[in-house]
């Protein structure tokens, strides 16, 4: 399952990966033929799409959730590392447009020249965008995947810069509007910058193992066991659906060792149920051990 997971989120990552470069180079030629700010704009954000897939399937390499010495929980992380370096690269683009922006104003340019055959390659360019961001929304829901659910979002982010851009090119050569070409910039840094702090607020929680599951929701589980009189010191990190570890403190009703350990085997069993996969580390105590506390307190 595991080698199947981070095959195919290869297989979408290099197939993205092409269609991106491809848009990058048709909005380079276009920018740079028209000498639209814009549009020159989007292209820089099309070039941190192609490195962002890049950098996709580097962390991917190194992402196994499967133990080793030295990476005792897994490799988790380094997807959520990736999806913050996808953050980093949005802001990046957005200072970037920013500053061109503020240049044409300050130091004026040349006028967009703009021809109905080039806005015909921008539709093109807006086809292949929607296409990437549905395609690895889709598969990363499916798979649990955040480097390609980060990576769809930063997309889809390109396509609506795409569709204001390619609506002030149409001003442009409909209405010889100069002014829609610096004015549009600012949107796009905008939209770029709003997805790189959706991007980054998603990773951060696994990254810093804020609570995954609610601690009364695993105490009720717990407690639904029989044998099990309470459980406390309730602690869970990682993310749903991909990886969860959980640990706890568990009151247990049993004569012996061995009855203990069967008690703690169903009480995994139902929170593997629920909640795989799923690690679960059980500290056994006697029942004359009393405590009301099910969770770390504030």
């Amino acid at each position: 399952m595991t080698n199947n997971y981070r095959a195919e989120v290869k297989r979408v990552l290099i197939i993205t990966l092409l269609l991106n470069l491809f848009v990058m180079a048709l909005k380079a030629v276009v920018g740079y033929s028209t000498g639209s700010l814009s549009l020159l704009a989007d292209a820089l954000h099309s070039v941190t799409d192609s490195a962002n897939n890049v950098l996709g399937l580097i962390t991917n390499r190194f992402s196994s959730p499967v133990p080793d010495r030295e990476h005792p929980y897994g490799h988790g992380k380094f997807e959520a590392v990736g999806a913050l370096g996808i953050a980093a690269f949005l802001g990046i683009a957005c200072f970037e447009i920013l500053q061109g922006a503020v240049e044409r104003i300050l130091k004026g340019g040349s006028p967009v020249k703009i021809s109905g055959a080039e806005l015909w390659l921008l539709l093109i360019v807006l086809g292949v965008n929607i296409f990437v961001a549905f395609y690895e929304r889709n598969v990363g829901q499916r798979l649990g995947s955040p480097i390609l659910i980060a990576d769809a979002k930063h997309t889809m982010s390109d396509v609506w810069v795409t569709i204001s851009v390619l609506g002030g090119l149409i001003g442009i050569w409909w209405l010889n509007v100069q002014w829609l070409d610096v004015v549009l910039a600012f949107p796009v840094a905008l939209l770029v910058f709003f997805s790189g702090w959706s991007v980054l607020k998603e990773n951060l929680p696994w990254l810093v193992d804020q609570m995954a599951i609610a601690p009364e929701t695993i105490h009720s589980i717990a407690v639904s066991v029989p044998g099990v009189v309470n459980c406390h010191d309730i602690a869970s990190r990682g993310v749903l659906g991909r990886q969860v570890f959980i640990e706890m403190h568990m009151i247990v009703n049993a004569p012996d060792v061995e009855t203990a350990h069967e008690i703690t085997e169903k009480v995994e069993q139902q929170l593997q149920q629920r909640f795989s996969p799923v690690r679960v580390v059980i500290h056994v105590e006697p029942p004359e051990y009393k405590t009301e506390t099910i969770s770390f307190e504030h």
